[in-house]
């Protein structure tokens, strides 16, 4: 008897054991599943949804473009030709309104991004790149300050910490196309607003050179520090004359769309 009820136990101890087993192997293939499904998720979120956000917001971009063309800038400046004067200066616009776009050549041949007055995270950056209330207008003496996400919303600032000295940061308005000139870079902490003063890092000092700052978040899917990026004005093109040779491409693609 004793014999038997020491079985019986064996196997009601061994049939526990599978049940744990099997609530363990079901709960772990829960949290494998979820887990696939979160990162699934995310990588739309981060990587394919900013494909499809920046492809939208180059379009808008090409759109406003070709809202200005009046039929003369479909051919490029000469490389020779006379120096155009002193950059025209416009009024800043309305909060979330689109005044210009930001075209680089190191971010691709094809990129170009709008630009709103504002830096709000859902009327401005979730939609392009924002200005900075309070700092310069394109071409104008001063800091023309703009932020845009590195990850997220059309990621139009990615390749922020890809710039090298010496490339090309063209700002186009309804007046023409702005070349500023890339110098230099540095991170600071969110704290950091010293980079949007009318001198970089400077408070108080007046300003006397034309410059541009490109700020993101960093590292990239964290706010943790600031990417900046400087630039200081190099000449501009008025729309009349045709655009830049460098980016001539883009202007010949808005024309013929």
């Amino acid at each position: 008897m004793v014999l038997v009820d020491g079985r019986v136990a064996r196997r009601k101890a061994e049939r526990a054991a599978r049940n744990r087993v099997t609530v363990v192997g079901v709960l772990g293939e829960v949290l494998i599943t979820g887990g696939v499904l979160v990162l699934g998720f995310l990588g739309w979120q981060i990587w394919i949804n900013d494909i499809i956000e920046g492809d939208h917001q180059t379009h808008q971009a090409t759109e406003l473009s070709a809202s200005w063309d009046k039929g003369e800038a479909t051919v490029a400046a000469p490389a020779d030709r006379p120096d155009p004067g002193p950059p025209q200066v416009d009024v800043a616009p309305g909060n979330a309104e689109r005044f210009a776009n930001l075209i680089v050549p190191r971010f691709g041949a094809d990129y170009t991004r709008p630009i709103a007055e504002g830096i709000g995270v859902d009327d401005v950056l979730a939609y392009g790149i924002g200005h900075y209330p309070d700092t310069a207008m394109p071409g104008d003496v001063g800091n023309f300050a703009v932020a845009g996400h590195r990850t997220g919303w059309g990621a139009p600032l990615a390749d922020i910490v890809n710039l090298q000295v010496g490339d090309s940061i063209y700002i186009e308005t309804e007046a023409g196309w702005y070349r500023y000139i890339f110098r230099s870079s540095e991170y600071v902490m969110p704290t950091g607003v010293e980079v949007l003063e009318p001198v970089p890092q400077i408070i108080g000092q007046d300003p006397t050179d034309r410059l541009i700052t490109l700020t993101s978040c960093n590292p990239p899917l964290t706010a943790a520090e600031r990417v900046i990026a400087y630039g200081v004005y190099d000449t501009w093109y008025p729309r009349a004359g045709g655009p830049p040779p460098e980016i001539a491409a883009i202007a010949q693609t808005v024309a013929a769309g």
